[in-house]
């Protein structure tokens, strides 16, 4: 999948009205999904990812300041995160990174993301990876 068809595909399915909403939504959802997890797989997410989209990934892994194992949050503090670097309401904001991750799944091999699902607690797992149709409130 290459960055025109990923970011359309966030825009789509967070029915969002800009390609400039649909870039600060997958931005703000995979730098705190960095934050999370530890950050070589956050490296490995980010090689299957085109690299635009990457980056995003890769640009806080690898911060100096970054716990290699990741930093531990609940599920609302990493829907607050979100929605913090989006400008966005929480609610909204796990809508949207709900939708990344979707997205996410869709462009790279199932088993990576398989492997980021068991990288976080139960709930946010469950709650990032319920789809673009899950409840607005992402159970936070």
């Amino acid at each position: 999948m290459d960055h025109d068809t990923f970011i359309g595909q966030v825009q789509h399915r967070a029915h969002l009205d800009s390609r400039g909403a649909a870039e600060t939504a997958t931005r703000a959802t995979l730098e705190t999904l960095a934050e999370r997890v530890p950050a070589g797989l956050a490296d490995k997410l980010a090689a299957q990812l085109p690299r635009e989209v990457g980056e995003n990934l890769r640009r806080v892994a690898t911060a100096p300041d970054q716990p290699t194992t990741g930093v531990h949050m609940s599920n609302r503090e990493f829907f607050d995160r979100v929605a913090q670097r989006a400008g966005a309401n929480t609610a909204k904001a796990a809508h949207e990174a709900r939708c990344v991750m979707e997205v996410v799944t869709d462009a790279t091999q199932g088993t990576l993301t398989d492997k980021v699902r068991q990288s976080l607690d139960h709930e946010l797992a469950d709650s990032l990876f319920a789809g673009s149709r899950g409840s607005q409130a992402g159970g936070t």
